[in-house]
């Protein structure tokens, strides 16, 4: 039986994470989601549980509501940069999730890495 799309989403997902968890000496996580219209990010502290700073193509303040391009991630990408130094955090590590890496999750990295988030 052949696996469904979802089940290799999921599969591919806790591959990443169990890695980067096994590297992330404390650090921040820097988590990813895509979805069909939209794409957010958050900085996670794992060991306390705590979202540190989150950044969504949904705020109106970016102006970007409802979009899911390139721009959108670059955007959404700097603004996490942004709230990450005002939270104190320059180091984390990035968790693409199951998603790969390349068009707008690697537009909204490389924005980040701009912005001075290192990973």
């Amino acid at each position: 039986m052949a696996n469904s799309k979802r089940t290799l989403f999921l599969k591919r997902r806790l591959r990443v994470r169990n890695k980067l968890r096994k590297t992330a000496n404390g650090r921040p996580r820097l988590s990813v989601h895509r979805s069909n219209k939209n794409i957010s990010v958050q900085l996670i502290d794992d060991v306390n549980g705590v979202t540190l700073a989150s950044a969504s193509s949904l705020e109106k303040d970016l102006g970007i509501v409802g979009k899911n391009n390139i721009e959108a991630a670059t955007k959404v990408g700097s603004a996490i940069a942004k709230r990450a130094k005002k939270a104190g955090v320059e180091d984390c590590y990035f968790d693409r999730g199951g998603f790969l890496f390349h068009g707008k999750v690697k537009a909204l990295a490389d924005a980040a890495r701009e912005g001075g988030l290192k990973f």
